[in-house]
């Protein structure tokens, strides 16, 4: 059996399958600062920030209730950028779920909704934040 080659470089691509396009679009883009990638048609949107992407892909199946991806994360580089965020998403009447808490690790986070539902968590971490990734 040949050897695992060297670890993974994180997890930096989703795809969801959600009912409104157009309005996750606009959430992920106005709201959240994303760009867009590539639109690969009418159904199929991919979006950036920077060192990531996310695939917005139209359901047409009738959703049976049952939520696949519990959630989802975005770093922020500081405490203060992720209470700044929270204050920004409150102002715009984003979902949100609960307020910036403390994980016990030096972490700190607090979750919101996107138009279809999805849960999102702006995440403060020692150990991740303030990491940059190069393109090339």
């Amino acid at each position: 059996m040949p050897n695992r080659p060297g670890r993974l470089n994180g997890l930096r691509h989703l795809a969801l399958l959600v009912p409104n396009l157009e309005a996750c679009e606009r959430f992920y883009v106005d709201v959240l600062g994303m760009q867009v990638l590539n639109r690969a048609n009418e159904d199929l949107v991919y979006l950036t920030c920077g060192n990531d992407n996310l695939s917005l892909g139209r359901a047409y199946a009738e959703s049976s209730g049952v939520q696949a991806v519990d959630h989802y994360g975005f770093v922020v580089d500081s405490r203060e950028e992720l209470q700044a965020w929270y204050d920004y998403l409150q102002a715009r009447g984003v979902t949100l779920l609960d307020r910036p808490f403390a994980h016990g690790d030096g972490a700190w986070s607090f979750h919101l909704l996107d138009p279809a539902g999805n849960k999102i968590q702006p995440l403060y971490h020692p150990a991740l934040s303030g990491q940059r990734f190069s393109q090339g």
